[in-house]
């Protein structure tokens, strides 16, 4: 009792305590009016009465973890997310993945698992960690942890199986097919690095890819060893940040500053409770290339604070789709217990002066998140109208529109089938159970008849039409996977990336970057201020 009252009162005091923080930025830094402080003992009386009531009445018993849920799942979001989409609590578990993804790295074997019926299957052994110098494969079923059965266990329990201090050792059982029994690996876990730009390559003579997972305490870094990759002749750049959900603010300007001039703004926030801030580029670079950025629909955050910046100053062409529209800053406060509050301090703005963040006003997170249709068009009447530093219209107040457009990649039902039931994936394990592939590898058609008898054993549905409507994403997913279960991660993604439809139609804007970067003023002549 003693245990589950503690517990209790912790909680509460967490949740007066957020309430606090709220109304210390909402009443300002100076103190707030005798009516508001009224409002909030109130509003606080209120909460301690609800909880007190459901705490002694309700008709199942409340242990510790399902008052936690009340608070932590609950109570604090709901408060939360009445005020924006983005501000947000983090419990113990949430706190420290968040601060695990923010450092890119973790202890552990190395590897990427999924959860298929009631096992949890390897989905890639990440090169260069225990687990791919160990020979584990794609494919392979965990079946046991250090002698512990995984079966009906959820991939984050398996998981954090495998995690552990560096240096030390687990067993790891494993399944395979083609092989008469168990396999047995013992691993020894080391420190694995979380790469923010997961490929980096030539993919047409002289022009460079990248593709940009997130913002990290590394992903600066990252970059400019890729940009030392490929050295002081590049032709042309393609940074791909589709999908890619931002991160840190001080790493975004970073990575704009490898492709802008010294003193050139990236982004400034605007808030009520703190100064207003301006972020330059510290350095600038002297390399000059055209650069073409992809962005889609989920870009967002830190992702769109570059696409900006580098559109403003007309230093890339942005295509694609109409980014997120993510243009909250949330500073992180440490509370207790490992716990944080991320609440919205401030507004991004463009070099320019565009708003980055889109309305959210009346819409369910739900919608938010998920329900919002295309972009708006250009013109459209809430769309604010910016110029860049040579005078070319750009639109802010939702995300950050692109210069030319690129279609989404939509599936259809038949590939969403193969997809539903791992067809690719399972394939490649059954297949290299009994072949192996070389890198001149070509699907010819007794590769696809070995498919589609494969298909037809799973009891997978499809017709002749199927296979010749979609032959090219067919034999571009079975070689991809084939790589990347021979060769590495690094090789299947080369094979997606040029498949690619998207980036192959970025490509083709190049040309367009180029007379870009040709017909930009002089240096001298740029504004450099953060608004208009």
């Amino acid at each position: 009792m003693v245990l589950r009252s503690r517990r209790a009162l912790f909680s509460a005091t967490i949740f007066l305590a957020a309430c606090g923080v709220v109304g210390s930025f909402f009443g300002g830094v100076s103190a707030q009016s005798s009516s508001d402080e009224s409002t909030m003992r109130d509003s606080m009386k209120a909460f301690t009465n609800v909880y007190s009531i459901v705490e002694a009445n309700y008709a199942d018993k409340l242990d510790g973890d399902k008052i936690d849920k009340v608070v932590y799942d609950g109570a604090i979001p709901g408060m939360l997310h009445v005020l924006d989409p983005h501000s947000n609590f983090y419990d113990p578990k949430s706190y420290a993945q968040m601060r695990e993804d923010q450092h890119g790295k973790y202890y552990g074997v190395g590897m990427q698992i999924q959860p298929q019926g009631n096992k949890i299957v390897v989905v890639v052994p990440f090169e260069g960690t225990p687990s791919y110098k160990a020979g584990i494969r794609p494919g392979d079923v965990i079946l046991s942890v250090d002698g512990k059965a995984t079966e009906n266990m959820d991939s984050a329990a398996v998981a954090s199986l495998l995690k552990g201090p560096r240096g030390t050792h687990v067993s790891v059982t494993m399944g395979r097919e083609g092989s008469p029994k168990p396999l047995t690996f013992d691993l020894v876990r080391d420190e694995i690095p979380r790469y923010s730009v997961d490929i980096a390559f030539e993919v047409r003579p002289g022009i460079a890819y990248i593709h940009i997972t997130n913002f990290m305490e590394t992903t600066s870094h990252e970059v400019q060893d890729a940009l030392d990759k490929f050295g002081p002749n590049l032709n042309g750049l393609l940074i791909d940040l589709r999908g890619n959900p931002g991160g840190l603010l001080n790493e975004a300007v970073n990575v704009s500053d490898k492709f802008l001039q010294k003193g050139q703004v990236v982004v400034s926030q605007r808030g009520r409770a703190f100064p207003d801030q301006i972020y330059r580029a510290p350095s600038g670079s002297a390399q000059k290339f055209p650069i073409v950025v992809l962005v889609n629909r989920n870009t967002a955050s830190a992702a769109e604070i570059v696409s900006g910046a580098l559109q403003d100053h007309d230093r890339a062409l942005i295509v694609g789709e109409t980014t997120f529209g993510k243009g909250l800053v949330q500073t992180v406060f440490p509370i207790s217990e490992n716990t944080g509050l991320a609440l919205t301090t401030y507004h991004y703005f463009t070099p320019s002066g565009r708003l980055i963040q889109r309305n959210y006003e009346g819409l369910s997170l739900y919608d938010y998140y998920y329900g919002r249709e295309g972009a708006q068009p250009a013109n459209s009447a809430n769309k604010e109208v910016k110029t860049t530093d040579a005078g070319r219209t750009v639109y802010g107040g939702g995300g950050i529109t692109p210069d030319e457009k690129i279609a989404d990649l939509k599936s259809n039902h038949f590939q969403d089938i193969l997809l539903q039931h791992y067809a690719f994936f399972n394939f490649s394990k059954h297949y290299l159970a009994a072949h192996t592939v070389t890198k001149d590898l070509t699907v010819d058609d007794a590769l696809m008849q070995e498919f589609k008898a494969f298909l037809q054993s799973e009891k997978i549905e499809f017709t002749y039409k199927d296979l010749q409507d979609n032959a090219d994403w067919v034999k571009s997913t079975i070689k991809a996977e084939l790589f990347t279960s021979q060769f590495g991660q690094m090789e299947g993604m080369r094979v997606r990336v040029a498949w690619d439809p998207q980036i192959n139609k970025a490509l083709t804007f190049m040309p367009e970057a180029q007379a870009l970067e040709d017909h930009k003023l002089p240096a001298e002549q740029k504004t450099q201020t953060a608004a208009r």
